[in-house]
């Protein structure tokens, strides 16, 4: 299987504070990839440089194409959509005018109306709550939201980040398995961080850890699972 996504020798840095020293990632072209560390290790700044939303050095390639010379909108176009940390959720707008700027690099037409539809089927309570002010959602609707915006792309590839984070576990669960059954159906590939390990070693096929910006553990999701360090200073058994 090719890899939609190939990350060499990246580094990316805030100003003059480095974030990350020289990661190596591979993604093939319609598998889950999580990413974990804790707090500050490099994991959201790795969605960001491949978003072009950060100072990066280093290689990104992208279906085989060189994208680090590219800016944000231009990786939109190809087919990337980041699902933000906080949801970033237009909320004075309505539900379905939230979903619509998420298409905003397609042209209005026939098309777009079947996307909408594709998104009220994956989830059913957007379309209920369709002329709501956006704002007004329930945290958990306002991820499925954010998740909806980016599936309005069209994407090849979706950068998630901290999904699950300040919802109740029974609106992860219906996430994550809304998650898997866009992979699974769609075969979009998904680079996920995620603070809870656990959910995201059971989501995914491939784990890194990174470490103060350096990937220190890659390989099978499963094996990292069970690896006894992991478990420690991870999974907390």
């Amino acid at each position: 299987m090719a890899d939609i996504l190939e990350i060499s020798g990246l580094e990316a840095a805030y100003g003059h504070t480095e974030a990350l020293h020289g990661i190596d990632l591979t993604l093939p072209d319609g598998d889950i990839v999580t990413v974990l560390g804790a707090n500050g290790a490099g994991k959201t700044t790795t969605l960001r440089a491949v978003s072009r939303m950060v100072r990066t050095k280093g290689s990104i390639r992208f279906d085989g194409q060189e994208i680090t010379g590219l800016g944000a909108e231009a990786i939109v176009r190809k087919g990337i959509a980041h699902v933000p940390e906080g949801r970033g959720t237009f909320t004075r707008v309505t539900t379905e005018e939230n979903l619509l700027l998420g298409a905003y690099t397609r042209p209005r037409n026939a098309a777009m109306r079947d996307d909408l539809e594709r998104v009220y089927h994956y989830f059913p309570r957007l379309k209920e709550r369709r002329a709501q002010q956006a704002g007004t959602l329930s945290g958990g609707e306002q991820q499925m939201l954010a998740v909806g915006r980016a599936l309005m792309l069209r994407p090849r590839l979706m950068l998630l980040d901290e999904p699950s984070f300040g919802l109740a576990p029974l609106i992860v669960q219906e996430l994550f398995g809304i998650l898997g059954t866009i992979n699974e159906t769609e075969q979009v590939s998904m680079l996920l961080v995620e603070q809870n390990a656990n959910l995201a070693l059971g989501f995914a096929k491939t784990a890194y850890l990174l470490e103060t910006g350096r990937v220190v553990l890659a390989g099978d999701a499963d094996d990292i699972k069970n690896d006894e360090s992991v478990r420690r200073s991870y999974l907390g058994y």
